[in-house]
């Protein structure tokens, strides 16, 4: 009698879930991953093919079944023969799903861990550019087996979001661009100034821009960077990038080129560097309408001998009229990091919150010292200023 009840319950559920819209089915399954998607056809014959019309494709080594290897071999020759079974399994994969589609596919990731064939993912990104209107994709490779991305990726015309990591990007800057692109992240990417500022330059409707790792685009100026990104509203960048671009050429007076910046993000950063501190202070110079920072320092003491350079100085007719929230995170009580604190503070009118979470400061006392310099310091609001420490456990 159990085993017919729940035999019923299954078969009403089954019912129901059949009832909905195939939008609604396809949203559903694209929580799953394709191994997961793809069992859902032995649910019925109706299921059958359900999951071919998913528009989300992502593959990786999570993708292949876990087998087990009962040869004894050296461990280099292992390592190797596994890299290249789980290679072919893996693109014999994809090459079936492909076969199998019945509909777009809109959004494809390539995840893999290991080294991999590259000229079978060229094969697969050129039938993608031919049969199908991706619109995000997303490949991430090792830094010790970067991949160099194929011409025919530059066909993706639909694309809106593009998000490489380990590519290499060496081509001469000749193609169209991105039309529609309005998100691209960049790691551990090698590329040419010129095809950087191309590509850049490019991208009409870019709005979210990451540059995280070590982008090689060296001899670019900042002015360079920010006429590329007009349109812009969020832009995280990583320390080393900043130091890459040429700071000698800011001119006294900058354009305020980054009209639509509403977030920045710095990660991997110095308030005590003084290449990082220009940055910072050039960017605000040049964003009006910038609403929240966040910094993320990088882990260490403060330098105790290090000499304030006095840089804020020369952007003292820098006001943030929009600015809400300032975030650092391993905030060290440096006299450069507090006079940058001080510095937003005074010209921020509409500013809520300053957050500075510190892995130096643990002393209670010398926690209220701080906060006492800082709620001394000329505001431009009444501004809530917190101190949390963090251990790094």
């Amino acid at each position: 009698m159990n085993v017919e009840c729940s035999s019923n319950s299954q078969q009403m559920s089954l019912n129901i879930i059949n009832t909905l819209p195939q939008t609604i089915i396809e949203t559903i399954l694209c929580f799953l991953s394709i191994r997961e998607a793809a069992r859902t056809s032995i649910l019925s014959r109706e299921w059958r093919y359900k999951w071919t019309t998913i528009p989300k494709l992502e593959f990786g080594s999570s993708t292949l079944s876990k087998g087990k290897n009962k040869e004894k071999l050296p461990s280099d020759i292992a390592s190797a023969r596994k890299n290249m079974d789980e290679s072919c399994k893996l693109f014999n994969a994809i090459h079936q799903v492909l076969l199998m589609r019945q509909g777009p596919i809109h959004e494809f990731t390539f995840n893999p861990i290991g080294t991999y064939n590259c000229f079978e993912l060229d094969q697969i990104i050129l039938h993608l550019s031919k049969n199908h209107t991706v619109k995000k994709l997303t490949l991430a490779f090792d830094y010790m087996s970067p991949y160099t991305l194929p011409l025919c990726a530059f066909s993706l015309h639909q694309l809106t979001d593009l998000d490489l990591s380990c590519v290499n990007l060496d081509h001469h800057p000749i193609f169209s661009g991105f039309g529609s692109l309005r998100s691209l992240c960049l790691y551990d990417v090698k590329i040419s100034t010129k095809a950087f500022l191309h590509l850049l330059s490019n991208c009409p409707s870019l709005k979210r821009l990451s540059l995280l790792g070590f982008i090689g685009h060296k001899g670019c100026t900042i002015v360079e960077l920010f006429d590329c990104l007009h349109v812009i509203e969020d832009l995280t960048i990583y320390g080393y990038n900043a130091c890459q671009l040429v700071l000698d050429s800011v001119p006294e007076e900058l354009s305020t080129s980054l009209l639509h910046l509403k977030y920045f993000c710095f990660k991997e950063m110095s308030l005590d560097v003084d290449d990082h501190l220009t940055f910072v202070a050039v960017l605000l110079k040049c964003s009006p309408n910038l609403e929240h920072i966040e910094l993320e320092a990088e882990m260490g003491d403060k330098d105790e001998n290090k000499i304030y350079s006095g840089i804020l100085e020369k952007y003292s007719n820098v006001w943030m009229e929009h600015l809400k929230e300032l975030v650092i995170y391993n905030f060290n009580n440096s006299k450069p990091s507090m006079e940058f604190v001080k510095f937003i503070v005074s010209r921020s009118p509409k500013l809520k919150k300053v957050l500075l979470i510190s892995s130096v400061v643990d002393e209670k006392d010398e926690e209220l010292e701080m906060l006492k310099v800082l709620l001394q310091a000329p505001r431009a609001s009444p501004v809530e200023i917190v101190v949390r420490f963090y251990n790094g456990t």
